[in-house]
């Protein structure tokens, strides 16, 4: 007796080689619920959308049949959260993208320091989405949401995350550094902590609520605003 798993194209890149057609054929475990068989092949539940047994939409703890035809799915776009708008919270290994959402103005953590322990730990008590490169993470069955980022560069990842979330976008009020909220502030309360240039070249500033941060439209500002418009067209899409 065996099952049939049929994969979107989207899942195939986690499977093993050999599966890579997406189409997999298991002997039948009657003791194996749908998702522990989903994840064995590699594909993490967090990126599985639906799951039908001849068009008949079930649950990852369904346990199927022999001879069941199986459709693994991926997730509506965007994809739906039980908390909106969207947070999120990164590995070590994002920390360019960590601070590109900031710069568009979605709620993003980034401790740099945390254990794999910690970080879920922190995802589940803020109801942070984990976005990670490793699948490992996403395995773990105490976590809640998570999701795998596939994109190599930063510019493409980004463009991933606003597509697959479609979070609301508030461009130039995160700290890129820790996260908190910028504040507008007069030119007059900053003045002694600024470079003679700086003093001399701008007359708009905000500050970090959280860590005190200053910020103007320095000499990076063009090619920050670009990154703020190809993000508002990625969601926009």
């Amino acid at each position: 007796m065996t099952l049939t798993l049929r994969f979107a194209a989207e899942l195939r890149f986690f499977l093993a080689p050999r599966h890579r057609a997406g189409v997999v054929r298991l002997d039948h475990d009657d003791t194996a619920s749908l998702g522990h068989i989903v994840q064995s092949l590699g594909v993490p539940l967090t990126e599985v959308g639906t799951l039908r047994i001849r068009g008949r939409e079930v649950g990852a703890d369904h346990r199927p049949r022999p001879d069941d035809l199986i459709d693994v799915g991926v997730p509506a776009l965007p994809q739906p959260l039980p908390v909106w708008p969207p947070r999120f919270v990164l590995d070590v290994h994002l920390g360019t993208l960590a601070r590109r959402l900031r710069l568009v103005g979605v709620d993003t953590a980034y401790p740099d320091d945390f254990d794999d322990d910690t970080l879920i730990d922190l995802a589940n008590a803020e109801q942070r989405v984990l976005l990670t490169r490793d699948r490992g993470l996403l395995f773990r069955r105490c976590l809640r949401m998570g999701a795998h980022v596939r994109a190599h560069a930063p510019d493409a990842q980004l463009t991933e995350i606003l597509e697959r979330f479609n979070p609301p976008l508030q461009p130039w009020t995160r700290c890129l550094a820790c996260n908190g909220r910028l504040n507008g502030v007069a030119k007059a309360e900053v003045t002694d902590e600024l470079m003679a240039g700086t003093r001399a070249t701008y007359d708009t500033f905000s500050r970090c609520t959280s860590c005190g941060q200053v910020y103007w439209p320095g000499a990076h500002h063009q090619r920050l605003q670009r990154i703020v418009e190809r993000a508002r067209r990625a969601v926009a899409s």
